[in-house]
């Protein structure tokens, strides 16, 4: 018996353009002193990283896989195919690395080899829809002799932030930035670059402040102004805004925002409705305040961007955009006074109107959303960053 353990050695969530870094320590977990122990032996292991494509049936038509070059050895137990038993279409991978050849173990002995891979960024991030799914693993294969393929995966989380398909790392040491009080390889100045890089636009992209106003009226008049200080935010913030009705001409009695994304199917993959498809059109609430707001001049909301989400993307075959969604209530009858008269010449029972004509409309305010630092969503969403397989 030979225990394999695969751990990350910063957590399970990556920028895409990263250096992924795995440490796989492989043992003989019997005693010296057990009277059965004896020597254990791999033949060899091998890893990889790969991205699962997976499709919902009622929402996308894909076109029929190409037969003309099959796969001639899908059932082998002997060959490396990391995506074996996975569902989906592997879509990315990365090329595989051996790890070790002919490894022998006594028993209680162990020894550990560093796997080091950079996530290729011409990928999809890491997404779970209602439509579509891409999934990241890295997989390390393990093979005693004369005995089929032991995969162990370890799943990752992969941001993408948009256009690093075109950065070109500096060469020259000065250009990029960097600590003199460090000594790092070649590998890890680049590594650090990126993600200093990354950063730096990150923040450059979300710091900028400025008031955006928006007039919110309906069919009858206006109902309020709406105010927001930026449109562009990180997986982590809040999304702050202000709702002023006191100039409104049209009584508001109440609304609701939601921090909503759209996951939308591009036309070309659209399954017909007719055919018995899905809409190709689905929405996910993330964070959602309803206020009652008669006779409120001012008010504000905040709602958070969850870690675990995911930020906007597009692809050949779905996009991801967010929103804000905000539903009104408002009153049919103009001037509504929904208060008792302040003045009485003597003690009154004032009773509300049980029932008010109310209209409701809603509109939506797009709003960009940008990964965030990877360490810091490890941190606030933790996975599982090690795995274990006995064989």
């Amino acid at each position: 018996m030979i225990e394999v353990v695969a751990e990350l050695s910063r957590g399970p969530v990556f920028l895409a353009g990263e250096a992924l870094e795995c440490v796989v320590t492989v043992t003989n977990p019997l005693p010296p002193t057990a009277t059965s122990a004896s020597s254990e032996a791999l033949a060899w292991a091998s890893a990889q990283i790969h991205c699962q494509f997976h499709a919902s049936e009622s929402r996308v038509a894909l076109p029929p896989p190409d037969s003309s070059q099959p796969d001639v050895q899908p059932e082998s137990q002997t060959v490396f195919l990391p995506h074996r038993g996975e569902r989906g279409q592997c879509i990315l991978s990365t090329p595989p690395k051996i790890l070790f050849c002919d490894l022998r173990l006594d028993p209680g002995e162990s020894k550990s080899y560093s796997y080091s891979e950079v996530l290729p960024i011409e990928g999809p991030p890491s997404f779970r829809g209602q439509s579509v799914k891409y999934v990241y693993k890295l997989t390390i294969g393990c093979q005693r002799v004369n005995s089929p393929i032991t995969l162990l995966r370890v799943p990752l989380r992969v941001l993408v932030l948009t256009g690093f398909q075109d950065t070109r790392f500096p060469q020259d040491e000065a250009v990029a930035p960097s600590s003199p009080f460090l000594e790092e390889d070649e590998g890890g100045k680049k590594d650090s670059w990126l993600a200093e890089l990354a950063g730096e636009r990150l923040m450059a992209a979300t710091s900028c402040r400025s008031l955006h106003l928006y007039n919110i009226s309906d069919g009858r008049g206006k109902i309020g102004t709406f105010g927001i200080f930026k449109s562009v935010y990180r997986l982590g913030e809040d999304v702050v805004g202000t709702l002023n009705l006191g100039e409104g001409t049209v009584a508001c009695l109440q609304f609701s925002v939601s921090l909503q994304t759209e996951e939308r199917v591009q036309p070309e993959y659209q399954r017909r409705r007719g055919a018995g498809g899905a809409p190709s059109v689905s929405h996910v609430t993330h964070a959602r305040h309803q206020e009652s707001c008669l006779h409120t001049t001012r008010t504000s909301f905040s709602l958070p961007i969850p870690l675990s989400s995911t930020p906007g993307f597009c692809t050949a075959i779905v996009s991801l955009k967010w929103r804000l969604h905000f539903e009104f209530v408002t009153s049919r009858e103009p001037g509504l006074v929904l208060l008792p008269p302040m003045e009485q010449p003597e003690p009154v029972t004032w009773t509300g109107p049980e029932q008010v004509p109310v209209d409701t409309f809603s509109w939506d305010l797009p709003i960009k959303v940008l990964p965030t630092s990877p360490t810091l969503a490890s941190y606030a969403a933790p996975g599982p960053s090690t795995s274990t397989i006995t064989i």
